[in-house]
């Protein structure tokens, strides 16, 4: 049976790199300081978002990850263009704020994980950041593949020259698939980061079909499914 516990990949693991924590609440601190530590990262923490900009100007740091519920997390979106170098940034987020908080997350590499955590998202996620897989950031700190791309500065996508007027579920899953680019999603991965839950798979696939049709209209096949397994996006002729 897929998604069984014994079939289940080991977490993602870091090697030595370097990651600032800026959180507020010291019990999320703590146990995000924890978790990161044991998988292998490096750690500093700090409680406001003013302090994590001043370390971020004074040191190197691979990843920032950041609590969304911080009265000053815009702080970071609106000064983060001024550092000398940009590291990529993880947002801990309520789903109810995804709208109002990842358009304010400024210009680099981010993404973000919803409330409440689980370890293996926040652990892939981590991982995808710094190994800058998936897709590739284009100007503006855009998500790009091939002809597709996605900038959450002005929540909008494009195929060529051609604007794909998205619904936010939709935009929410091609930025999935976007990041995870020739990677399989199941469809229990893809209703957890869309909706927060799992959805049901009646409600995934007629989300996914939408998308593919408004991706994939007139031009090469982006969205591909991996019967029994889930959906992925990339060139078919580019997997091997």
């Amino acid at each position: 049976m897929h998604g069984s516990s014994s079939e289940r990949p080991a977490l993602a693991r870091g090697a030595g790199q370097r990651l600032l924590i800026v959180a507020g609440d010291s019990d999320a601190a703590e146990l995000l300081s924890t978790t990161l530590e044991l998988a292998g990262y490096r750690i500093v923490a700090v409680a406001a978002a003013a302090d994590g900009l001043a370390l971020l100007a004074r040191e190197r740091f691979d990843l920032v990850v950041v609590d969304a519920n911080l009265p000053d997390v815009t702080e970071l979106g609106h000064n983060r263009p001024t550092l000398a170098r940009r590291p990529p940034v993880l947002l801990l987020i309520d789903y109810e704020s995804l709208d109002r908080i990842v358009p304010e997350l400024g210009l680099g590499e981010r993404d973000y994980v919803t409330k409440p955590l689980r370890v293996a998202d926040l652990l892939a996620r981590v991982q995808v950041l710094l190994r800058g897989t998936g897709a590739g950031p284009a100007r503006g700190g855009a998500l790009c593949y091939r002809d597709l791309v996605l900038d959450d500065t002005l929540c909008e996508a494009r195929r060529g020259p051609r604007g794909l007027d998205l619904t936010p579920a939709e935009y929410r899953l091609l930025r999935h698939l976007l990041v995870n680019a020739h990677r399989v999603l199941s469809k229990e991965q893809i209703g957890r980061y869309v909706w927060g839950d799992h959805r049901g798979d009646n409600a995934i696939e007629q989300l996914v079909s939408r998308l593919r049709r408004k991706v994939d209209q007139d031009a090469p096949e982006l969205i591909h499914t991996r019967r029994g397994f889930g959906y992925w996006l990339g060139r078919a002729d580019a997997e091997a």
